[in-house]
This record gives structure tokens, C-alpha cells and sequence, in this order.
């Protein structure tokens, strides 16, 4: 897809977005005329605070209205596309028995200090998450959700004790860039424990960019809004594909 766009408020082509922040200036008149000044020089003009509100005494969350200029080039836009496809529960079985011939081990834990199972949960539980059930009730799949911060030797301990072939890790705590610097530490104890004959490295959280998977050294990364069949989908995918190779 080629061509350019601008933001779409009343009518199309119009410019017209919404921003929200916040600013540490207690609210009144003067923090809302911070926040006009702000919008200004980010390309907003004309600028219109519609909302703000004290945040205890010192700050003030604002909702900003109003016309920017930019124009986005779709050509320009580098994202990670699903390069296989999505399978239900059976399909995903029926491919791990033709594969490998036994279940799939997945292991997955949150790393570091990182205690919010949230993510990794909804991946792996039964439960599951938007109406999709967790890879625990794959028939094929046997799960190993090791929890929260779990440190990155006994995650490799346990994925080497499982025999995983897959390690699903969630990162939702990101100050200071924690979830980066988390993923670069497992990825590297990764290869130099087992090197080329380690498991699939997948990792997940809000706040991942999945353009940086090689960067990270992982094979995948996954952003917010992922469902447990898009996980199940891709591991069959690569699993198949190393298998093969």
C-alpha cells in the first residue's frame, strides 16, 4: 500500500487530532496555556485544551484537540506483517503430531523484577484471552508457566530440563528500558548454553517493537493486543520450519 494520509477528525483529510499528557505544573490557567504551548510547537495549530485535570498537587493531565499539517507516507511505514497462517486449536495439534511426533514444550515465565503475569497468562493459561483460549488447552502443547521474576539462569535451567522447544517470555515493566535489557541478557545465556540447538526465543509486552526481534536476538516479538492463537500459529510455523530444515 502507497500514497499519503492525514489525520481524520470531522471530515476527511482535515487534519484533526487528539493528544493527551501530562506536565508537572499544578493545574489552573497557566498549566493549560503550558500545554497549548507544547501542542504548538509539536505541529498542533490551532491548539485546544478540552481537557485537564490535577494530578495531585504539582501535575496536571491535559486532552489536547486541534489541526496538525503532517502527512504520513504508507509507503514509508516499516512494520512486522503475520507471515503465516492462523490456525484454530486442532489444525495447530494435527501440525505438532505430523512435525514432531510428540508435544510441543513451551516454557514461559516474566523475567527480572517484572511481577505482572498478566501478559504471559493470558497467553498460557486456559483461560485464555479476547475469547481464545490458552495454549494449555492445545492437546499438543505442554505448558510450563514458571511465573514472575524468575531470574535468567533458572530460566535457562528449566528450558533445558524441559527440553523446550519453545521459551515464551512477557516484559511488561519498562523503566529505563528494563524489558530490553532483560531480553538481550536471556538471549545471550541462551546461545552461550546451547548455542544454534537452543529453543524458539519469543517475547512479549506492550512496550516491544517487533522490527527489533534481531536486534534482541530473539526469533519473535510480539506487541500488546496478541492472542493466544496468534502464539500457537507462529510457533507450529517456525517449529515446522526448522524441523524441516
Amino acid at each position: 500500500m502507497s500514497g499519503h494520509v492525514r489525520p481524520y477528525g470531522d471530515t476527511r483529510g482535515d487534519g484533526m487530532a487528539q493528544l493527551s499528557f501530562t506536565l508537572p505544573v499544578p493545574h489552573g490557567p497557566r498549566a493549560d496555556g503550558a500545554a497549548r504551548q507544547l501542542a504548538n510547537k509539536m505541529g498542533m495549530d490551532p491548539a485546544m485544551v478540552v481537557h485537564s485535570h490535577p494530578i495531585g498537587e504539582e501535575f496536571t493531565f491535559f486532552v489536547v484537540y486541534g489541526s496538525v499539517t503532517h502527512l504520513v507516507d504508507l509507503g514509508a511505514v516499516r512494520v512486522v506483517e503475520r507471515d503465516y497462517p492462523l490456525l484454530p486449536p486442532a489444525e495447530v495439534d494435527a501440525a505438532v503430531r505430523r512435525s514432531l511426533r510428540r508435544k510441543l514444550v513451551v516454557v514461559g515465565a516474566c523475567i527480572g523484577s517484572d511481577a505482572h503475569t498478566v501478559g504471559i497468562d493470558a497467553i498460557l493459561n486456559v483461560k485464555g484471552f479476547a475469547g481464545e483460549k490458552g495454549l494449555e488447552y492445545y492437546r499438543e502443547l505442554r505448558v510450563v508457566n514458571l511465573g514472575a521474576q524468575v531470574g535468567v539462569p533458572e530460566l535457562v535451567r528449566r528450558a533445558r530440563a524441559e527440553r523446550a522447544d519453545a521459551v515464551l517470555v512477557s516484559q511488561v515493566v519498562t523503566q529505563r528500558e528494563a524489558h530490553l535489557l532483560n531480553t538481550r541478557e536471556m538471549s545471550a545465556a541462551f546461545r552461550e548454553a546451547m548455542g544454534a540447538a537452543g529453543p524458539l526465543l519469543v517475547v512479549g509486552g506492550p512496550r516491544f517493537d517487533p522490527l527489533m526481534a534481531g536486534e534482541l536476538g530473539v526469533d519473535r516479538v510480539f506487541g500488546r493486543g496478541t492472542t493466544p492463537g496468534e502464539v500457537a500459529s507462529y510457533l507450529v510455523h517456525a517449529l515446522t520450519g526448522r524441523t524441516a530444515a
